[in-house]
């Protein structure tokens, strides 16, 4: 194999393009479980291998010591497990079979970080076509993964994590980008969940949650944020998430193991209903708690609120067809009295009544509610309306609330709008000073919301008005004028064509 590095983005478009074998077979939302695990597989098995060598060169023969050390890695691979192994039986007529049994092997030996992650994948199943057609779409598979191009080595990547977390982000948000309705149940847009993260600012030794974290990535920008006094990237962060949905939350675990973030404590459940971040008989709390939950959400749970043994909903149940708040209560209540809260909702979060509004209303004279931050639409997969940003901040030194109106700054996409990073800058500058800029943000005194019913719908206090440029009527006569003139002449040359052609 080659020991030329190669680019980011000759590794992206390497895996991008081993998705064709599968495409047209079925569907991307099916078939992306099948090439991220394959990416981890063969991640583990070059990190393994160059181990291996570098113990080798220490100890030499002595394979009793080198195994013994290899066994003290931050996972183990166990033997015959690597994707060369698999490789060598690439022309097998059982090949499904035997990656199935590989990865089996691997969550044994590592069931403290792995356990139940390939529990719903199987590459000898029929999705995968026939017998024949299986065997010779993980052939074409097995070939692609042995590319040059794709060797996870870090004697040849150097920080292999940075570049593979780089490269599962461009992969999944293309699966989100393809998935339509779907793309948007487990991943946010890099760049939202960038200015999240910016927003929320963690700290060292924080405690980092998202209750609804898809496939990870909003929670991991957030550790990302985490810096030392130098400002240099700190590891002293704790990460936290649930989710609902099995398939995404073992693209989760695995999306933290190849950032490098795989001490972070993901759980499979329906946070609302059955939440297991759980210390003694209470919720755990958090410095930072983050999230883009699904927004909307019908059948949330509204029956088991009142019961709710963690008390969460003593501020008012939600509407049983809107969890949104119920993601917000949930929220407030994990965050520890000096926490921040991040949360990405539609806008009729805003200002929709009945007992939303009285959710809100106690919010407010809580005086939790720090910003509203209104984005642009068109930044979400799957849907096109425009959502908006709450930060609340248990820790307010003000009674004010800035309401921020960051709709119209944004680069114009074919599929999306997307946040160019001084877009991002200027929210964040205006949250960071607190600051009235005109037609862009506003700071309101609680007496301002309590005179609009505690609705805080982002233009009743940003006026984005534009006046529109007088008109002067003078030149616009004269233009009409001219305008005639030249249509008497292009009637008068018609006529006289008409006339030639004897009509």
């Amino acid at each position: 194999m080659t020991n030329t590095k190669p680019t980011q983005d000759q590794i992206n478009k390497s895996l991008w393009s081993a998705c064709d074998t599968f495409r047209g077979a079925f569907d991307s939302s099916e078939y992306k479980n099948y090439i991220l695990v394959f990416m981890f597989l063969k991640y583990m098995s070059d990190v393994w291998k160059d181990h291996y060598q570098e113990l080798k060169k220490q100890y030499g023969d002595d394979e009793e010591l080198i195994q013994r050390k290899l066994q003290r890695e931050r996972f183990v691979l166990p033997e015959n497990c690597s994707f060369d192994n698999l490789y060598e039986k690439r022309n097998d007529s059982n090949i499904g079979e035997e990656i199935d049994k590989a990865l089996a092997k691997i969550e044994d030996k590592n069931l403290a970080k792995l356990e139940g992650v390939f529990r719903n994948i199987s590459f000898n199943s029929d999705k995968l076509g026939q017998t024949k057609d299986r065997n010779r779409r993980l052939k074409n598979l097995l070939t692609d993964f042995a590319s040059p191009t794709l060797d996870f080595r870090p004697s040849v990547l150097g920080k292999v994590e940075d570049i593979l977390g780089n490269a599962y982000m461009y992969l999944i948000g293309e699966f989100a980008s393809g998935a339509g309705k779907k793309g948007g149940e487990f991943y946010s847009p890099n760049e939202v969940s960038e200015l999240l993260a910016r927003l929320v600012n963690p700290k060292p030794g924080d405690r980092i949650c998202d209750p609804t974290c898809g496939s990870g990535s909003l929670l991991i920008k957030v550790g990302e944020q985490v810096k030392d006094k130098v400002g240099n990237r700190s590891n002293d962060f704790a990460l936290y998430g649930q989710e609902s949905n099995g398939d995404t939350w073992a693209l989760s675990k695995l999306n933290m193991f190849l950032h490098g973030m795989d001490s972070a404590r993901i759980e499979w459940c329906d946070t609302i209903n059955n939440p297991q971040l759980i210390e003694g008989d209470h919720l755990m709390k958090f410095n930072i708690v983050v999230a883009n939950p699904p927004f909307s959400l019908d059948k949330w749970g509204a029956e088991n609120a009142e019961t709710d043994r963690f008390q969460r909903f003593l501020r008012g149940t939600p509407p049983k067809s809107k969890g949104d708040y119920a993601f917000i209560l949930h929220m407030i209540d994990t965050t520890l009295p000096d926490g921040r809260i991040g949360v990405i909702v539609p806008h009729g979060v805003l200002f929709r009544g009945s007992a939303e509004l009285k959710i809100r209303q106690k919010l407010i004279e809580e005086n939790l509610l720090e910003a509203v931050i209104g984005l642009p639409s068109n930044l979400f997969f799957g849907t096109g309306i425009p959502a908006a940003i709450m930060i609340f901040n248990k820790a307010k030194t003000t009674k004010d609330v800035l309401f921020i109106d960051a709709s119209k700054e944004y680069q114009d996409g074919k599929k999306q709008n997307k946040l160019r990073e001084e877009d991002i800058q200027k929210i964040i500058g205006a949250y960071k000073n607190f600051e009235t800029i005109d037609k862009y943000s506003n700071v309101v005194s609680l007496k301002e919301i309590k005179e609009n019913d505690f609705n805080l719908n982002i233009p009743r206090y940003v006026d984005t008005f534009e006046e529109e440029t007088p008109v002067d009527l003078v030149k616009v006569k004269q233009e009409i004028k001219s305008l005639e003139g030249e249509l008497a002449e292009v009637r008068k040359e018609m006529e006289q064509y008409l006339e030639e052609l004897g009509l």
